[in-house]
């Protein structure tokens, strides 16, 4: 599977999102933070988006767009994106993982380097489940359990400005590595975003 480089051009994003909601156009002079995760229900991915989710006013503050994508259907992934105040992509059919060479493999969950994010994400979640907070992930998740997570910073004109790919389940862009990111590559006449309030959800970080 061919990997993007920087300064290639980015696939196209679908239109709408897993709510059938047209995505957010992204700020004047700003940036897309693309993600890619892994399954609906991943506790890593629950965690990992939590904190992104956190600080999403900073991001903004920064002109990045935030739009993940995971390979679960719709259905799957609609009762995830409660408190998530970014777009989440449905793409059961790999179409757009293949597109950015988005890989899954072995080493996704036996790389001990994720055994702590597993098992952070496993703690969060477990309550939750029991208090009927959160839907546990299905036991056979569409895509498998084996996917890889990959991050791409992309220009307003479509250019991959930096690309990210996964070695093991947890290896993706932190909120501080993305805002450094955003700062180098962002133009510097581009008008600030003015931060609002953080939304309401779980101060879990990553």
């Amino acid at each position: 599977m061919s990997r993007l480089r920087t300064g290639t051009a980015a696939p196209a994003l679908p239109a709408t999102d897993a709510a059938d909601t047209p995505l957010p156009p992204v700020p004047a002079g700003g940036l897309t933070h693309l993600q890619f995760r892994r399954f609906a229900g991943c506790p890593i991915c629950n965690l990992h988006l939590r904190g992104f989710a956190v600080r999403h006013p900073e991001l903004r503050a920064a002109g990045v767009r935030e739009v993940v994508a995971f390979h679960s259907p719709a259905a799957e992934l609609r009762p995830y994106a409660d408190g998530l105040p970014f777009p989440l992509l449905a793409d059961p059919e790999r179409r757009l993982y293949r597109a950015y060479g988005v890989e899954r493999g072995a080493r996704a969950l036996l790389d001990p380097r994720a055994w702590p994010s597993m098992a952070r994400g496993v703690a969060r979640s477990v309550p939750l489940v029991l208090r009927g907070r959160e839907r546990p992930p299905s036991s056979r998740p569409v895509g498998g359990r084996l996917g890889l997570p990959a991050d791409f910073l992309i220009a307003a004109d479509g250019l991959v400005l930096a690309a990210h790919y996964g070695t093991h389940a947890a290896d993706h862009w932190s909120v501080e590595r993305v805002l450094a990111l955003a700062a180098e590559h962002r133009p510097a006449t581009a008008p600030a975003t003015a931060p609002t309030a953080a939304p309401a959800a779980s101060a879990d970080r990553e």
